[in-house]
C-alpha cells in the first residue's frame, strides 16, 4: 500500500510542478500588466501637469488653454452643436468613426484576399507587386482632389480614401505574414487530405493572423490621418470639420477636444485589434 502511494506521488510530481510554474507565470504576467498600466497612468498625469504649467506660464487661453478649460469645453460641446448648424462633439466623433470602420473593413478584406491570392499564385504576385510598390508610398491625401471631382463631397469619397490607404498596407502585411508561415504546417495539412485552397485559408492564413493584425493596426493609424484631412477639405461633419471650424474662430479649447477625441478613439480601436491579436496568438509575451 505504501509503495502504491509513493508511486502515485512520484507520478503526480511533474504535473504539480508544471501547474505551479503556470500559476507563477500567470501571476508574473498579471503583475507586469498592472505595472505597465500604473506607469502609463503616471506618464499621462505628468503630461497633464506639464500642459497645465505651460498654460499658466503662457497665460493666453486662445494660444494654449488650461486642462480645466479644455475639460469644461469638452463637457459643454459634448451635447451642443458647433458651429450652430453643425453637430455635437459626440456625433462628429461617431460620424468619423463610422467612416473609418466602413473604409477600413473594405480595405482590410480586399487587402487580405488580394495578398493571399498573390501568395498562392506566383504570376499574379509578379503582376501586381510592382503596382503595389509604386502606389504604396503615395500619400492617400494626394487623391482627395480627384475623389472630390469623381464622387463629389458626399460619403463615398471619404470611404474610398480610407480604402485606398488601407489596401496596400494590408496586401504587403498579408504577403509578408504568409511568407513567414512554416511550410511544415502546410505539408502536414496536405498529407491529411486538405486541398491547396483549404490549407491556404484554414492553415496558412490562420497561422499568419498575428502578422496580419499588426498590419491592421498600422493601417488604422493611417486611417485617422486620412479621414481628418478629408473632413477638413470636403465635409460638413466629422471631427476634422469640427477642428477646422474651431480653429477658424480661435476656439483652441475645442480644437484640443477634437484632438483628444481622436486619440481616445484611436486607442480604443487599437486595443480592440490587440485583443484580436491575442485571440489569434494566445502565447504568453
Amino acid at each position: 500500500m505504501v509503495t502504491l502511494l509513493e508511486r502515485h506521488a512520484t507520478e503526480q510530481g511533474p504535473v504539480a510542478d508544471v501547474a505551479a510554474e503556470l500559476t507563477t507565470a500567470r501571476r508574473a504576467r498579471r503583475s507586469a500588466r498592472i505595472r505597465r498600466l500604473g506607469t502609463g497612468a503616471c506618464g499621462l498625469v505628468l503630461a497633464l501637469a506639464v500642459w497645465e504649467i505651460a498654460a499658466l506660464i503662457i497665460a493666453k487661453p486662445e494660444f494654449l488653454p488650461s486642462v480645466q478649460t479644455t475639460v469644461a469645453t469638452f463637457g459643454h460641446y459634448f451635447n451642443r452643436p458647433y458651429p450652430s448648424i453643425g453637430d455635437p462633439l459626440w456625433e462628429d466623433v461617431a460620424i468619423s468613426s463610422s467612416r473609418i470602420l466602413i473604409g477600413f473593413s473594405i480595405g482590410t478584406v480586399a487587402g487580405v484576399a488580394l495578398g493571399a491570392a498573390m501568395y498562392a499564385f506566383r504570376p499574379l504576385r509578379e503582376l501586381i507587386d510592382p503596382i503595389i510598390e509604386v502606389t504604396r508610398p503615395l500619400p492617400p491625401l494626394a487623391f482627395i482632389p480627384l475623389l472630390i471631382v469623381w464622387f463629389g463631397i458626399g460619403e463615398l469619397p471619404k470611404v474610398v480614401l480610407i480604402t485606398v490607404g488601407v489596401l496596400p498596407i494590408m496586401v504587403v502585411a498579408t504577403v509578408a505574414a504568409l511568407d513567414g508561415v512554416a511550410q511544415d504546417m502546410v505539408h502536414c495539412a496536405r498529407t491529411l487530405g486538405a486541398s491547396r485552397s483549404y490549407a491556404l485559408w484554414h492553415v496558412q492564413v490562420r497561422a499568419a493572423m498575428p502578422g496580419i493584425v499588426t498590419g491592421m493596426r498600422i493601417a488604422m493609424a493611417g486611417s485617422w490621418t486620412s479621414i481628418v484631412a478629408v473632413e477638413m477639405i470636403a465635409a460638413t461633419s466629422g471631427v476634422g470639420y469640427l477642428i477646422l471650424q474651431a480653429g477658424n474662430y480661435l476656439q483652441t479649447g475645442l480644437v484640443f477636444c477634437g484632438i483628444i477625441s481622436i486619440g481616445i478613439m484611436g486607442l480604443t480601436f487599437d486595443m480592440a485589434l490587440r485583443g484580436i491579436r491575442r485571440l489569434a496568438d494566445p502565447s504568453p509575451r
